[in-house]
């Protein structure tokens, strides 16, 4: 049986590198997901040192990514249909680990509604209420 710990990110994501956006998946089920990421300098969105807004948006949206994978046991693709209520406290530096959590708010036919909140220890570093439309296709990992 897989487990959280056996579980590679990579089984988990449409993404490949350089574009993956989150190293570890933390908790999931049915309702609340958490991912690591510790921002290095190579990332693609690193800014002036830091991840930028961009680049935390694509880190909740692949957080979404990886509890589908997680929990359908299959990658599929997803778009990111919309980003509401986006607020940014702080960007993360180069060097900071950020712990995405996700909380589903409504989930309907292929169309998941979450709530996600970005962390750098306990400080909130951004916030958002994001739309992810499912893609019926399943794809390789």
């Amino acid at each position: 049986m897989k487990t959280i710990e056996s579980v590679s990110v990579m089984e988990l994501l449409p993404q490949r590198p350089p574009f993956v956006m989150i190293d570890r998946l933390l908790s999931c089920d049915e309702t609340i997901t958490t991912t690591l990421l510790k921002v290095r300098e190579e990332n693609v969105f690193i800014v002036e040192n830091h991840l930028s807004a961009e680049g935390l948006v694509e880190n909740i949206a692949q957080t979404c990514a990886a509890r589908i994978g997680y929990l359908n046991d299959s990658v599929k693709l997803g778009v990111i249909g919309a980003v509401s209520n986006f607020e940014v406290f702080r960007m993360p530096r180069v060097g900071e680990q950020i712990l995405t959590t996700i909380d589903v708010l409504e989930e309907m036919f292929n169309i998941t509604l979450v709530k996600a909140v970005v962390k750098c220890g306990d400080e909130i570093l951004a916030q958002s209420n994001m739309k992810i439309a499912l893609m019926d296709k399943e794809i390789q990992a």
